[in-house]
This record gives structure tokens, sequence and C-alpha cells, in this order.
């Protein structure tokens, strides 16, 4: 008889909420700010080049080479603009300060419509839910002004545990957390690799929610794949009926 199932973890980005208008529009709301006059394609362009560069350089947010969450933001959002050929120091400074502020805020972010009621019922089911997510400690802040943060019992963040999905590590943590075997977990995210392979393999029973329906292809059996956080409640309840 498989364990019987106790707790869910989520991802966050791009499962619970997403950024509302794209990083190249926000920063260049930014620029505008402070006097500077940059196209959306061009600051597109950098960001990506300066993205790209830390994570390869610094991963996960630069933490085992000393840094935080907020330095490395603020080494990415001066390299972008430095790429613009904004060299003023005061400036650089400035738009990195404010735009590290600006992702804090409930503004900046959306709440996908099925979120919400997607974690009422998972906890009217009886189930525990927790937070594992390749994000920086402006995570419970976050999910605080977007009125999210009180479903949760803990939340752990890739920044925090020293470690980011999909080494099996960040997952060990939240299972510890949980106090229950990995066969009493199930995950919800929406990354192929991250989320659902790195927690099928922590013998966590792993969803993967893809919203576009774009996953063909890959080794995804039907019953573990979601259109929509809506579908998930009947597929728990299937599961621990099952298990009864």
């Amino acid at each position: 008889m498989r364990a019987p199932l106790r707790w869910v973890l989520w991802d966050v980005k791009d499962t619970l909420l997403r950024v509302r208008s794209s990083v190249s529009e926000q920063y260049c709301d930014e620029a505008r700010r402070v006097g500077l006059s940059l196209g959306p394609a061009e600051v597109d362009a950098a960001f990506r080049r300066a993205y790209g560069h830390h994570c390869s350089r610094f991963p996960n947010y630069g933490v085992a080479q000393g840094m935080d969450g907020k330095s490395w933001w603020t080494a990415v959002v001066k390299a972008t603009f430095s790429h613009c050929g904004v060299r003023d120091p005061v400036l650089l400074t400035t738009v990195a300060r404010n735009l590290y502020q600006n992702f804090g805020h409930a503004k900046n972010w959306e709440v996908f419509p099925d979120s919400k009621s997607a974690l009422v019922s998972c906890t009217s089911l009886g189930l525990q839910l927790g937070v594992v997510s390749n994000f920086d400690n402006r995570l419970e802040a976050i999910l605080c002004a977007c009125g999210l943060r009180a479903h949760f019992d803990f939340l752990v963040t890739s920044e925090a545990a020293g470690v980011d999905k999909p080494n099996a590590a960040i997952f060990d943590q939240a299972i510890r957390k949980c106090g229950v075997p990995p066969g009493s977990v199930a995950h919800v995210g929406d990354h192929y690799v991250n989320d659902y392979v790195a927690s099928r393999l922590a013998g966590i029973h792993g969803f993967l929610l893809d919203r576009k329906n774009d996953s063909d292809g890959r080794p995804v059996p039907r019953e573990h794949r979601l259109s929509s956080l809506d579908e998930l409640p009947a597929r728990l309840k299937k599961h621990m009926d099952e298990c009864s």
C-alpha cells in the first residue's frame, strides 16, 4: 500500500504567480524615472546577457561565493544598464536599489486566477502546504503582499537553503520540515527538470503544471500533467482515496 499523502510542496514563480509585466518594461520604466531613455529591445538583450553571465559565474545568487540575493541582483541590474551605455555610478546604484525594492512589492506580481482556490482546496483535503522555490529571500514578503503566505507552513528558498533545484538537497530540506517520508509528499511546479523530474527523483509525487500545453514529447504521464491548478485537488483526492 502506498504511503498516505500528507503534504503538498509548491513552486512559486510561474506556478502560483508571475511577473506582471516584462522585466525589460519594468527596467525601462525605472530608467525613465531617473531621466534615462532606453528601448525595451536594447534593455531586454542587455538583461539576458547580464543575467546569463551571473547565473553561470555566480549560480544561486552567488551564495557559495559569499553573495546574497540583494548583492547578486544589484550586480545584474548594474551590468544590464552598463551594457546599455550607462556609466554614471550614482545612477546605476539608484536604479539597482529601486528595482530590487520594486520587485518585492505586490504591484509587480500577478497571482494566477486558479492559485488561491487550489491552495484552499488542498487545505480542505487535510493536506499541509510548503514552498520549495529557486527564489531569493524576498519571497516571504512577496507572498505576504500577494495574500498567499498564510497558506503555507514553511518556505524553503534556494538562497536560504544554499542550493537550488534541481539539486536533491533542497527537496531533502523540505522533506525534513514535513517530517514524513517522501512518498507522503507531492510537489507542483511548472519546470520539467527543476520541478517534475527533480521531485520524482527525490521520491516525491511530482506534478508538472503545463498551462500552455507545450510539454508534448516529454515523458510525462497524463496523470502527472496539469493544464490548470484547478485540476490538482481532484488528482490528490484520488491518490488519497487509493491509499485509504
